[in-house]
């Protein structure tokens, strides 16, 4: 039996309380899907929550849809961020030994694609960027850059890989095109309603809001660097929140990763960036994933 630490068992909370408030209509297409158990340790910041896009957000007008892109942007993430990695270190600092796919809900398939994973293969058929998917690359030790690219895409670049990873505003934007290694990504602003609150007493302040991005058309590729597979069939949500410790600003994005081929369930995951004062220490690299450490263990880790 799988233990839930503290971050993901919020997590999980949130997106049932939400999921519980929310109202009868039905969601508009591609809303916030709910995950299944949470997978993983633990994780820092509080996880964003699925549900439709509000029209109270900043700049929203009566009568007609509130803005979007850059002018309904909720709070800025523009800027250079930095991974800090607090919780799995052996599964995102290292490379972990082949067949260790420890608190990932993979079907009797999956496991059996991880278990023969090959890094010699995948680097001499030019796969090597297979981790560096959108299904994974934010789990890496890296930087991103944010930018706007105009003012219905926002730009993140990773220094791991040197990924480019595009977020439409425009729905049409992200319906077309071939499978790469981001995918296509339809991004909205959205901020959910509270009026009863978490049954704690009273309803919270009303926060910044989130950003949810949902992407497809992937590539397939690792969730992490051994092998761990997912699909082209895959879907991948993700939620970023924008939060300040100590006056320090961070974003944590929540990841959803559903994959009928592979996974027996959503495979959801936390990561928390720090704000750095510029961007002097990006640095892109290759796609380049180190061999498992001497003597690392071979075999199934799942408790």
């Amino acid at each position: 039996m799988r233990v839930l630490t503290n971050g993901v068992a919020i997590a999980a909370l949130l997106v049932a309380t939400v999921a519980a408030q929310a109202p009868p209509p039905a969601p508009a297409p591609g809303a916030g899907r709910q995950s299944g158990a949470a997978q993983g340790e633990g994780r820092q910041g509080g996880a964003p929550v699925a549900g439709a896009q509000q029209g109270g957000g900043r700049g929203g007008r009566q009568g007609g849809p509130p803005p979007t892109g850059r002018a309904g942007a909720q709070f800025d993430l523009t800027g250079t961020w930095v991974s800090v990695v607090s919780e799995d270190w052996r599964w995102r600092m290292v490379t972990p030994a082949k067949g260790d796919y420890a608190s990932v809900p993979l079907n009797a398939e999956g496991r059996r694609v991880a278990d023969t994973w090959d890094l010699v293969k995948d680097n001499a058929s030019g796969e090597q960027c297979k981790p560096f998917g959108a299904g994974g690359i934010m789990r890496m030790p890296t930087r991103a850059r944010i930018s706007w690219a105009d003012d219905m895409t926002l730009k993140l670049e990773t220094d791991a890989g040197t990924q480019t990873r595009l977020y439409h505003f425009t729905p049409a934007a992200a319906t077309s095109g071939e499978p790469s290694w981001q995918g296509l990504s339809s991004a909205s602003w959205f901020k959910q309603a509270q009026s009863r609150g978490l049954g704690f007493g009273g309803a919270p302040p009303q926060g910044a809001g989130v950003l949810k991005v949902v992407t497809t058309r992937m590539r397939p590729g690792y969730l992490r660097w051994n092998g761990v597979p997912y699909s082209d069939a895959a879907v991948v949500t993700e939620y970023y929140n924008k939060h300040s410790d100590f006056g320090i600003d961070w974003f944590t994005v929540t990841t959803v990763v559903e994959d009928p081929k592979y996974l027996t369930q959503p495979f959801l995951t936390s990561s928390s960036f720090r704000k750095e004062p510029d961007d002097s220490k990006f640095a892109p690299t290759p796609c380049e994933t180190t061999p498992p450490r001497s003597g690392a263990a071979v075999g199934n880790q799942n408790p």
